[in-house]
């Protein structure tokens, strides 16, 4: 990314769409003046709540007008986020503009498909309604010459809207990227294994029979050390436990004995006593590996903390640091955010103490994308780096 340099963003709410994009577009202009950049080019993010969902066009329409040099992506989320400030429930929008030549990015959507670049790595956002969504996304993936994408679910409480130079609903949209845009990205898990890993040996579609040769539902009680025989602190504990999915073959666990990117948390869906089976939210297969888990606060801030460390040694790796930061995407799972960590904006603050100040934009997602798995309950934060 030798020809762009610093991401410029803004963010605000307001009720009025027009006065949030005025007081963030104020945000960015003042910016681009302070480091001597002339009128923003090139690519523009562009994340909303839901509040201003029905809205979309008319705010496309006014983002053209106000950087006619820009092409914009983005979507809605019942929550946006930006530099160390999380927007739940209340009207905000999130913009950046990346300085990117139009040769080394292409905006796509169903109704206009990739064809332009040789696509490297992808933004991708995603209607979580579309049939097929895991096969689209892998068919996706198999197109970049990474096989790396990044994004998430589109989430919103009224009509979920996508913006690819245009506004859009249903399937997939974003911004494929050449391999001259430099990017380092990390998955963060939000949960804590609560059993051992252990091999499906029996299931059908979603129902798992069989683990490690034994029927499913004794090894679940097992793990979580409680009998049905006493309901009453059996429920709220098969409540609050998930299921961790890795493809045969794949790593689970990473520093620590946290799950690994390699990890798909999916709910438990229901159980079979009849049967000794459990349901899982997902297609389950013999040979896979599923490890019990629950979601942990703590694990949480820890591995995101991790993850923000990673990004900068890698980038550090290749000198100047944060300097060398363009800018920032972070997708995160709508049950995060400052409601799961503690505090409002508490995750976007996380962030930006480990990752430094650095321009960043993002959204809460139904389900997060990263290469070309679909995650729950994660964090996806890609950084991109300049010369």
């Amino acid at each position: 990314m030798s020809h762009a340099g610093r991401f410029l963003a803004g963010h605000a709410t307001h009720p009025d769409w027009r006065m949030a994009l005025a007081l963030a577009a104020a945000q960015i202009d003042a910016r681009a003046a302070a480091v001597g950049q002339g009128a923003p080019a090139g690519l523009g993010l562009v994340y909303l709540t839901d509040h201003y969902a029905a809205q979309a066009g008319a705010l496309h329409q006014a983002l053209r007008e106000q950087w006619p040099h820009c092409t914009w992506a983005g979507c809605t989320g019942v929550g946006v986020a930006a530099e160390g400030v999380e927007y739940f429930d209340e009207p905000a929008l999130v913009l950046m503009i990346c300085p990117l030549p139009a040769s080394q990015f292409e905006v796509f959507s169903g109704a206009s498909p990739l064809g332009r670049i040789d696509p490297h790595a992808a933004l991708v956002h995603a209607d979580a309604s579309a049939p097929d969504m895991q096969e689209l996304i892998h068919e996706l993936a198999g197109r970049m010459r990474s096989g790396y994408l990044f994004g998430g679910l589109v989430s919103s409480r009224t009509a979920p809207a996508q913006l690819a130079a245009g506004v859009w609903q249903g399937g997939l949209s974003g911004v494929a990227f050449t391999r001259e845009v430099g990017f380092v990205s990390r998955v963060t898990q939000g949960c804590q294994p609560a059993g051992t890993q252990r091999v499906v040996t029996a299931a059908e579609r979603n129902i798992v029979l069989e683990l490690d040769g034994r029927p499913a539902l004794p090894c679940l009680l097992d793990d979580l050390g409680v009998g049905l025989d006493n309901p009453r602190d059996a429920l709220p504990r098969l409540r609050a436990t998930l299921a961790g999915l890795t493809d045969a073959g794949d790593t689970a666990f990473g520093r620590g004995g946290q799950f690994g990117p390699d990890v798909r948390v999916r709910h438990l869906i229901g159980l079979d006593p009849g049967r000794h089976a459990v349901a899982v939210a997902d297609q389950v297969e013999a040979g896979m590996h599923l490890t019990f888990c629950t979601r942990d606060v703590h694990a949480a801030r820890r591995d995101l903390v991790r993850i923000c460390s990673e990004i900068r040694d890698e980038v550090d790796a290749e000198g100047d640091g944060a300097a060398r930061i363009a800018g920032a995407v972070y997708v995160s799972c709508a049950g995060r955010g400052g409601p799961h960590f503690g505090a409002p904006s508490a995750e976007l603050q996380i962030v930006r103490h480990a990752l430094g100040d650095v321009p960043l934009v993002g959204f809460f997602a139904g389900g997060e994308i990263a290469r070309h798995h679909l995650y729950g309950y994660t964090g996806v934060l890609t950084v991109f780096t300049q010369g």
